[in-house]
């Protein structure tokens, strides 16, 4: 009876935080997430296996991220910003008294303390203060699936040099073999972006980049290392063009007296896989799978206004308490002003929980046995969200999550698979071409290069025009070891620079001026290296006194891919 298979896929990112501030942006970014997702879902995946069921959760984890996680500094910083909850916490709860106020407040308080308290402990104790081996083990015994995703979150289609964008995804590689100790078969690339191959120019004038020059498909790229499969959103999908197929191991374009047209082939809709190939290029092996994003349901979790998370039950993200920031109301009205919002009623979420999880389990299976009923098609079912909705945004979302995967593993009809279960039990041959996309606003890059972000991309095409120049001038395999050193860290910067999440964030206002701020920074430590990389060629290649103590410091406050290698800068 089995008529499909559903794909859940948590997009686990954070920029790079570490030693840049703590509040109001900065390490505490990355700790409330560890605190409010990370670990609570790591619970719920354990309580599944504990009853014998194995969550078979896709997640991606950012490489950048992954650094942060396992730095030798986050462990202690985690505990003293439970520490410090559980602090504002206990000074909640005497206020409460203090100005007699109802006895729920108080209970709100103490229920703070020990939640902050079993998350510390958890962490310590339980999670062995590693995040990032918590999951491995899990994926070790085949419960869940880790793959990665652009090294820094680069946004790959506007990166001016393929090489950039190769480094991106090599360096999300060899990342992710060190930390998990194999290679991943899927990624996700940063913001669902996609380019096809194609004649290109950057959208803003930049010698060299503004003029017209053949650029490598993303799926060229994911292809070169090893990535078998992505995810996009469903616009892309609806509006995919066919190409042909492989069979017998050989591409056969539609238009040949030799293709077969299986029924209901390229039905192009977010229920099928398919091979991805630029329109102007179709070798095999330079394609990729592409997972669609289920919109319609997805938003039944996604959206604030008509999603679960806007039930009046649940915990309310943004009315916070005036000193501690602690959260003690419900929802309310997702409409209401904060004046009239109730404290929230942590017993009666179980009994909700149970419901919006059946609700989106039938929604699943009703999708799919549709499905297969019009098609005759296994249908695979894909909701990639942000991995922060479950927890952070959604206070209760970790119970949910475990909810709808219990349910599922009882279901007569669709099965919880991870994306690579699902790739080999399809193993779609139909191949088609997708436009140009990513699942930000309006379907296109908009979001990343508006009014307010162009000037962050032409910093970054000169800076890789910069740095492509010193890499001509000092070859790789003939510099000294100081010069490396100094090309290496400057590699890196470059790297943290094109993070998207920079433009995500002077674009939305959310944190504008950090965003700028931390742009800035990178921007002019890249420009420093390479100075000091000439200087030093100069010098005899001696890196003077003053130099090395501008290189130490740089190096310890982005301490990122230790790994990372000059011979990785090439398409």
């Amino acid at each position: 009876m089995n008529v499909g298979n559903y794909v859940l896929v948590l997009h686990t990112h954070l920029p790079y935080v570490l030693h840049h501030g703590n509040w109001p942006h900065g390490s505490d970014w990355l700790c409330e997430a560890v605190a409010e997702c990370y670990i609570p879902l790591l619970n719920s995946f354990h309580e599944l296996l504990a009853e014998g069921i194995p969550p078979k959760v896709t997640i991606d984890i950012s490489p950048i991220l992954c650094e942060q996680l396992t730095h030798k500094d986050f462990p202690a910083l985690f505990e003293q910003y439970c520490t410090n909850k559980i602090r504002l916490a206990s000074e909640d709860e005497k206020y409460f008294r203090r100005h007699q106020a109802v006895p729920h407040n108080i209970y709100l308080a103490q229920f703070w303390q020990q939640w902050y308290s079993s998350r510390k402990t958890e962490f310590i104790e339980k999670y062995s203060r590693s995040i990032i081996n918590a999951l491995k083990n899990l994926q070790d015994l085949n419960a869940l699936e880790i793959i990665t995703c652009g090294a820094t979150h680069g946004y790959l289609p506007l990166l001016g040099d393929d090489r950039s964008v190769s480094l991106q995804m090599k360096s999300a590689v060899e990342n992710y073999k060190k930390h998990f100790g194999k290679s991943p078969r899927g990624a996700w690339i940063p913001e669902c972006a996609y380019r096809p191959s194609y004649a290109w120019q950057t959208y803003v004038p930049v010698p060299t980049f503004s003029e017209l020059h053949p650029r490598l498909g993303i799926e060229e790229i994911l292809a070169d290392n090893g990535i078998e499969y992505f995810f996009i959103d469903q616009q892309p999908t609806n509006n995919a063009k066919p190409l042909g197929a492989v069979q017998s191991g050989m591409f056969v374009p539609t238009w040949s007296k030799d293709f077969v047209v299986r029924k209901n082939s390229f039905d192009r809709t977010p229920l099928s896989l398919f091979n991805v190939q630029s329109e102007q290029k179709v070798p095999t092996d330079k394609s990729s799978v592409a997972f669609t994003r289920h919109q319609k349901v997805a938003m039944q979790v996604w959206s604030g206004d008509s999603g679960y998370p806007g039930d009046p039950t649940y915990l309310d993200f943004h009315k916070k308490h005036f000193s501690s920031a602690l959260r003690y109301w419900r929802v309310t009205d997702n409409k209401a002003d904060m004046m009239y919002k109730m404290l929230y009623v942590p017993d009666w979420i179980s009994e909700k929980i149970d419901v919006h999880a059946f609700h989106f389990i039938k929604s699943i299976e009703s999708t799919l046995i549709s499905y297969r009923s019009q098609s005759g098609k296994f249908g695979t079912l894909c909701t990639p969200f942000d991995t922060e909705l479950f927890g952070h945004w959604w206070f209760e979302g970790p119970q949910f999550v475990k909810a709808v995967l219990k349910g599922l593993y009882h279901s007569p009809y669709v099965n919880a698979v991870t994306a690579s279960e699902q790739l080999d039990y399809v193993n779609p041959r139909e191949v088609m071409s997708i436009p140009e996309s990513s699942w930000g606003r309006g379907g296109h890059h908009e979001v990343w290069i508006g009014d307010d972000t162009k000037w962050t991309w032409e910093v970054i095409y000169k800076d890789e025009l910069r740095f492509a120049e010193l890499i001509r001038k000092f070859p790789v395999d003939t510099i000294s070891d100081n010069i490396r050193r100094i090309l290496t860290q400057a590699l890196r910067e470059l790297m943290l620079l094109q993070a998207s999440d920079c433009q995500f964030l002077i674009s939305t206002f959310s944190a504008k001026d950090y965003a700028e701020q931390r742009f800035s920074y990178h921007h002019s430590d890249f420009n420093l290296l390479c100075t000091m990389a000439e200087r030093t060629e100069g010098n005899k290649k001696r890196i003077k006194q003053p130099d090395l103590k501008i290189l130490k410091e740089i190096e310890e406050r982005n301490a990122v891919f230790p790994e990372l290698k000059l011979e990785w800068w090439k398409v």
